[in-house]
């Protein structure tokens, strides 16, 4: 049989975790061509003789009745043919076939063989024990053999039919591969699935789409759900939100409505999952007035919109600076007895704090308290935030004294505000100290934070202590903005420190971290050069 098609998609998936850059989805379309399903083939255990036939009998006396000393002293007697015998012995018992094959790991470490870890994943699956199952796939010793799927599938394969097996034992190897992230052995099984006509159920599927979605390879995923479509693997709500969300997350709404009125058809109703991953869509789009009809629809379709519902419809308000409607809808809430909490609390100070309403914050967190929603380190930041933007860092120290009797710590956010306050005051050198302070607790500055500082320092005329901070930038490997780096040119040329100045930018170029419109910064400093060359 010709699999080129198949190891080509597996190469593909084996590079998602790291190939996140892959230009277009990869093509299943070989994955729903018709074709007969292989004949099972079947493998069976030669029949045991002599001393081995004894030993078989006799250890499963000792099992069956639970005698584990005395099964205790025949462990060194051990080999994996006795044990594939004796466990297929126990198949219709698989709490005891367990306890054996543990106890076998215990005495005699190593001893067990494909086969044998085949034969209890059968027994297992069989029972619907899948969280043993699974714990087994996840075990110390079968990762080893996991890294290469096809050995596995087709040791289960093989013992199938010794072990009267169920097609879920194929289900629950697809599965793991899912939950592991192991997207290229995943796409094998599910092709070699196919081969001997057994399909994963949907709630394997399920597995894999989210495992795809949440290491953001969004094309995979949809290519798979097309193929689930082709090969009539029956989708839930569960699916087709998932699918939904993928859409919504890429902006295309068009898409995403499809597969919300296709949702009755497959049988599936929509949830209050589905009207609130589409009223974050609309949201993140800025179309709130649609956002607004789909909570009236989800209302008329028997849905009562949650705490979820209403912060996203809050947050979209707040992102279009539109806050008498985002609070609105925060009145709403309360009067259908949807209690805010404290992200629906952090979401409003954040908004009033970012229009210049530090009064209107510094009221909602005093609400929030009153009605004992615990204060978190980001409804601290946001209003930390809100008043060093409106200058008022007195007030915004008090509070990061506050963080010590909330049991809080400061984190990156806090200090960026406090530097961010500072700098608004032009007060480079309380911001600098604050810089210091950020790094010894351990947080990263980001671009934002470096850029504001040289800026400050700038308009301080404070140019060496601008050079300090690009170099600590340049360090970091973070590329200042074009804007604060022509600003400290010109000022270091302005104070003839002209050669300080190609200093710096030959240090850009070694260390590749060249700002945009790199080029004309340095035609200038060229220009400056040639024109005090005249002047002297």
């Amino acid at each position: 049989m010709n699999h080129s098609h198949l190891r080509r998609f597996s190469t593909l998936l084996g590079q998602a975790k790291t190939d996140s850059s892959s230009p277009k989805p990869p093509n299943l379309a070989f994955l729903g061509s018709n074709r007969t399903a292989l004949p099972l083939p079947h493998r069976t255990i030669p029949d045991p003789l002599g001393q081995d036939l004894d030993f078989i009998n006799v250890a499963h006396s000792h099992l069956v009745h639970s005698d584990w000393g005395k099964l205790g002293t025949m462990s060194n007697g051990l080999t994996p043919f006795r044990i594939k015998h004796v466990l297929v012995k126990t198949k219709r018992d698989h709490v005891l076939a367990l306890e054996f094959f543990k106890w076998v790991d215990e005495k005699r470490p190593g001893l067990h063989s494909l086969d044998t870890y085949s034969i209890i994943l059968h027994v297992l699956t069989r029972e619907k024990n899948f969280k043993e199952a699974e714990a087994m796939l996840r075990s110390s010793v079968i990762p080893r053999v996991l890294d290469s799927p096809m050995k596995l599938f087709e040791a289960l394969l093989y013992t199938y039919r010794l072990c009267d097996s169920s097609p879920r034992v194929f289900d629950c190897l697809f599965d793991t591969y899912a939950h592991l992230k192991k997207f290229r052995n995943a796409t094998d099984v599910f092709c070699r699935m196919k081969d001997y006509g057994f399909l994963p159920n949907v709630e394997a599927c399920n597995a894999y789409l989210s495992a795809l979605i949440g290491a953001r390879r969004t094309d995979i995923a949809l290519a798979f759900y097309k193929e689930m479509r082709r090969c009539r693997i029956s989708p839930n709500s569960y699916t087709l939100n998932m699918v939904l969300c993928v859409h919504c997350r890429s902006g295309k709404l068009d898409k995403a409505f499809e597969v919300f009125k296709e949702m009755e058809g497959m049988g599936c109703r929509p949830t209050n999952v589905t009207f609130n991953t589409l009223i974050v869509g609309h949201c993140k789009q800025g179309l709130l007035d649609m956002a607004m009809r789909l909570k009236d629809t989800m209302a008329k379709s028997g849905f009562q919109a949650n705490v979820i519902t209403y912060n996203t419809l809050i947050h979209g308000f707040c992102k279009e600076g539109k806050l008498h409607e985002a609070n609105r809808i925060f009145s709403e809430m309360k009067t259908v007895n949807v209690s805010p909490n404290v992200v629906t609390y952090n979401i409003l100070i954040n908004g009033y704090c970012d229009v210049g309403n530090s009064e209107m914050s510094s009221r909602l967190h005093e609400e929030m308290v009153g009605h004992g929603i615990k204060v978190d380190i980001v409804t601290y930041n946001a209003l930390i935030l809100g008043l060093c933007k409106e200058g008022k860092t007195k007030k915004a120290a008090y509070l990061v004294k506050e963080l010590d009797k909330a049991n809080l710590a400061p984190n990156a956010s806090t200090f960026s505000a406090l530097i961010i306050g500072q700098c608004a005051r032009q007060n480079s050198e309380r911001a600098f100290q604050l810089y210091k302070s950020m790094k010894r607790s351990g947080f990263d500055p980001n671009s934002d934070i470096f850029n504001k500082l040289i800026s400050t320092f700038c308009k301080n005329e404070d140019f060496k202590g601008a050079t300090q901070v690009l170099k600590e930038m340049l360090k970091r490997r973070v590329i200042p903005e074009t804007g604060v780096t022509f600003e400290l040119v010109k000022g270091l040329c302005r104070t003839k420190e002209t050669n300080l100045a190609k200093e710096l930018l030959k240090e850009m170029e070694r260390n590749r971290l060249l700002p945009e419109n790199y080029e004309k910064i340095n035609f200038f400093l060229l220009e400056d050069e040639n024109d005090g060359k005249e002047k002297g």
